[in-house]
């Protein structure tokens, strides 16, 4: 099992598990908009990369899913359409969009073509390929977390924190929540496409399905890395997602290694995990009344 390969991709991933928390853990808003903003990353940066501009291209990149993220959140604000409804919706859409850039094509290469990862390469040829790649993900990774851990601490993070936890007591205190939800939608989409963006360029191509079932992964990354680090403050549960999707590449990368299951059962063991920490809390609520019917409170509030 190659180690390197392994936290290469985690670190790729730790910025989609990062968008997703923000989304997911710290506005309470189930976003399905990240299939598409992830594809709509992989795809700019792809084109953009191709047309010899690798760095401009993450920038774009982060730029078009913080639009994608945009949409969603007026759908949801200003159209008072259903939050996963408003994901649908933009990610239906976004899938003609990416087309589009692609140029019909539903898969463009960067065969040949400069990358984020092969200027430092030419920079540091002791570094080898596999050092550089190393070094180029952790970077993006660890900048992410360190600015989303610092945004979170300003004002306008706070006030995110306090609409995710409790919308009317912040909407009370004239703040507008609207343009809140709005501003975090767009932040989080903005990192999951620059997870996309970054995947483009390491892999040298982009699909047009690239994002399918994607918003599963960053689910799974945020609540395995929960299971690890448990809950906590801001930092801490930005850590813990970042760390799950680590957790989750490895995981992925041992089970290939031991020949466990076939390769394609992935998606059904995220959507399973997903499925079965969201629904063990009410699982055990159920086993308390269970006990407390069958007349052992005593071993019901140990439980």
């Amino acid at each position: 099992m190659n180690i390197s390969g392994v936290l290469q991709l985690g670190f790729v991933y730790a910025l989609l598990a990062l968008g997703v928390f923000i989304s997911f853990r710290v506005m309470n808003t189930p976003d399905l908009t990240a299939d598409g903003s992830f594809t709509l990353g992989l795809v700019v940066s792809t084109m953009a990369a191709a047309g010899g501009f690798p760095l401009p291209a993450i920038l774009l990149g982060m730029l078009a899913g913080a639009l994608a993220g945009t949409v969603t959140g007026l759908l949801q604000t200003k159209g008072g359409i259903h939050p996963i409804l408003a994901g649908i919706l933009t990610m239906t859409a976004l899938y003609s969009v990416n087309l589009f850039i692609l140029g019909g094509s539903p898969n463009v290469t960067l065969l040949g073509k400069e990358t984020i990862f092969t200027l430092p390469q030419k920079l540091f040829p002791r570094a080898g390929r596999a050092g550089v790649r190393l070094a180029v993900t952790l970077l993006f990774a660890g900048a992410g977390l360190a600015l989303l851990v610092w945004f979170f601490r300003t004002s306008l993070g706070l006030m995110m924190r306090a609409a995710g936890d409790n919308e009317k007591m912040v909407r009370s205190s004239s703040i507008n929540t609207d343009v809140i939800r709005i501003a975090a939608l767009a932040i989080s989409n903005s990192f999951i496409a620059l997870s996309g963006a970054v995947l483009a360029q390491y892999q040298g191509y982009a699909d047009i399905n690239a994002g399918t079932g994607i918003v599963i992964i960053g689910l799974a990354s945020v609540i395995l890395g929960e299971l690890i680090l448990h809950r906590g403050g801001i930092g801490r549960g930005l850590l813990s997602a970042a760390a799950g999707a680590v957790l989750y590449r490895f995981l992925v990368a041992l089970a290939l290694h031991l020949n466990v299951f076939p390769a394609y059962m992935f998606r059904f063991l995220s959507a399973f995990i997903v499925a079965a920490a969201l629904g063990f809390p009410r699982l055990r609520e159920l086993h308390k009344q269970y006990l407390i019917r069958k007349g052992n409170p005593v071993h019901a509030q140990n439980n």
